[in-house]
């Protein structure tokens, strides 16, 4: 089998695996929290992504990994890190709070999007062995980055229940 082959089915089944995770173990809790809470929980997850530096460390990556997709994902991931450890940094202010999330999870799903761009514009796939000790990153934490991203911007752009009944002409009951 080919390494292209072999890479894309890892990919594939880190999204499985990943889904599979998260709705069992993951989803349920961070629905059992508040809004904020959750927020909270998956800014400090995606506060990690300053570790895609990697891409840019020879000895850990080959150096034959196409530039175009190291170079991209590296700044991608630094700067979605950097957004979510401002979010963590500002939770007592919550408008700043706020303002971090939103601007986190679309840098980090914009990041991920064009890092599989630039990878198989660049062939990735076929080389994916340069990435040495960081094949784990796009098998199995980008799936779950892409999926908590999707996740707190679905929660972000749904309307909260007592704003919903406002907005639907009901009045709170004191």
């Amino acid at each position: 089998m080919s390494p292209q082959i072999i890479f894309q089915i890892q990919l594939v089944l880190g999204y499985v695996a990943c889904l599979l995770c998260f709705r069992v173990y993951l989803f349920p809790r961070l629905k059992s929290m508040g809004r904020f809470e959750a927020q909270r929980a998956i800014a400090t997850f995606h506060s990690f992504r300053f570790f895609g530096l990697v891409f840019l460390l020879p000895g850990v990556v080959g150096a034959n990994l196409p530039a175009t997709f190291a170079t991209y994902a590296a700044f991608g991931d630094f700067a979605t890190g950097v957004l979510a450890i401002l979010a963590l940094l500002t939770v007592r202010i919550r408008p700043l709070f706020w303002m971090f999330v939103a601007a986190f999870n679309l840098v980090g799903v914009t990041d991920l999007i064009f890092a599989y761009s630039h990878a198989m514009q660049g062939g990735l796939p076929a080389v994916a062995g340069q990435l040495g000790a960081a094949y784990v990153i796009p098998i199995l934490y980008v799936p779950m980055l892409m999926i908590t991203h999707l996740v707190a911007l679905y929660w972000l752009m749904r309307p909260q229940a007592e704003a919903a009944r406002v907005l639907a002409g009901e009045s709170a009951v004191s």
